[in-house]
């Protein structure tokens, strides 16, 4: 997946609703600038569902679309968690050899399976969800649904749930294979045209703040198509509330229930395995696109911190005090930082001219990742995630940091 930046250009204008619910987006909205509603909902043109449900009804409340989980404030479930992870202690491998590791290795993606519901299951409507700017929203029909954000969690989570087969439109990121038949409808990574989405009459459209300009998504809703924004965060332990978000929204909470039992399977069993030590590798993420001149490093909330302190290592970032999700990469800032790992998308890995080009940028040479020329590589369309696949895409980076394997 490419993104090519553009400025994030907010409208002057916003509604109350917006105000009361947007008010942590701040480091999010700077995130979609650097990587990459509202009218009042109208019910959806097509008519409800004509068969009987075997789901449970979700009319007594409204569906909330957001958690504390913008705020980082969710635990990870109790399920989810590995028997030891305690620093000093292996939840699983009980040698780790990243610390001697040299030069660049590709996380391995190629076992990374998406987990899908048994049985395809029957949605429940209509249902009543509170989108994230505050709008009340009623869902009427899921048949043909678009998922647009910046990282491809919605579809991936659509898809886990059964319903993949009704996803008519999705952006870029979600690129697995179960997605391949739906079309892009953010030909550029993170732009939207309200022209090509009302082409392909949606009955549903699940969002998010990371996806611009957002008046697109005013203009899709003043159409007369409902249109969600879900939980822009992107965290570890924010993923099985997404899912319960969305698969409440569909009117499917049971296979919500289902999904998350799958992906808490995979996430016990990637952090049994990922060695903790005393003295964890540290690890820069680098979001860098060559083309476009843009050299980043992460920072806390960037969702890379999360995946690297879950696969065993520190961010850097985190170490040393950045402030914002993403902030631009110098070299004094990189030298300082002296980080043994450098972890970036192949893409944009690519875009800099591979692991040589890498190297050749001012102040990474002179690091301890730069000595070794160690760095890590990890298909665009997985480390950031947060779907139904993040405990397999634990697993796979633990294994490209650690060295380790089952």
């Amino acid at each position: 997946m490419t993104f090519a930046f553009q400025p994030f250009a907010a409208p002057e204008r916003r509604s109350s609703a917006r105000k009361h619910s947007f008010a942590t987006l701040a480091s999010v909205v700077l995130l979609s600038w650097l990587v990459s509603g509202c009218a009042p909902a109208e019910p959806g043109t097509k008519g409800p569902a004509d068969s009987p449900s075997a789901a449970t009804s979700t009319t007594a409340a409204p569906v909330s679309a957001c958690t504390d989980g913008t705020a980082g404030k969710l635990p990870l479930p109790t399920e989810w968690q590995a028997v030891s992870t305690s620093p000093g202690a292996s939840a699983g491998s009980t040698t780790s050899t990243s610390s001697t590791q040299a030069g660049p290795t590709t996380v391995d993606t190629s076992g990374i399976t998406l987990p899908i519901v048994a049985a395809t299951p029957t949605p429940a409507l209509p249902t009543t969800v509170l989108s994230c700017d505050g709008v009340q929203v009623s869902v009427t029909d899921v048949s043909r649904i678009v998922t647009i954000d910046l990282h491809g969690t919605l579809t991936e989570i659509v898809y886990g749930l059964g319903l993949g087969a009704n996803v008519i439109g999705r952006d870029r990121a979600a690129d697995f294979p179960q997605a391949k038949n739906a079309t892009i409808v953010t030909p550029t990574g993170h732009d939207l045209n309200a022209e090509s989405i009302t082409a392909l009459n949606p009955s549903v459209i699940f969002t998010d703040t990371t996806i611009s300009p957002l008046e697109v998504q005013e203009q899709l809703r003043a159409v007369g198509i409902p249109v969600i924004f879900f939980d822009p965060s992107r965290t570890m332990n924010g993923v099985s509330h997404q899912i319960t978000a969305v698969a409440g929204a569909l009117g499917i909470p049971d296979a919500g229930v289902e999904l998350n039992k799958l992906v808490g399977a995979d996430m016990v069993a990637a952090l049994s395995m990922v060695p903790r030590d005393a003295t964890p590798a540290r690890i820069a993420f680098l979001y860098v696109r060559g083309t476009a001149g843009v050299y980043l490093m992460a920072g806390p909330g960037s969702g890379a911190d999360d995946m690297i302190k879950a696969a065993g290592a520190a961010d850097v970032g985190t170490d040393i005090g950045l402030k914002m999700p993403f902030t631009p990469l110098t070299s004094e800032a990189l030298i300082k930082a002296a980080p043994d790992v450098l972890l970036l998308m192949s893409g944009g890995l690519e875009s800099v001219g591979g692991a040589e080009g890498l190297f050749k940028i001012q102040g990474i040479a002179q690091t301890p990742a730069g000595a070794n020329k160690r760095v890590i590589d990890v298909a665009d369309g997985t480390l950031l995630s947060f779907g139904p696949r993040s405990g397999q895409i634990i697993k796979a980076l633990s294994q490209a940091i650690h060295g380790n394997s089952e």
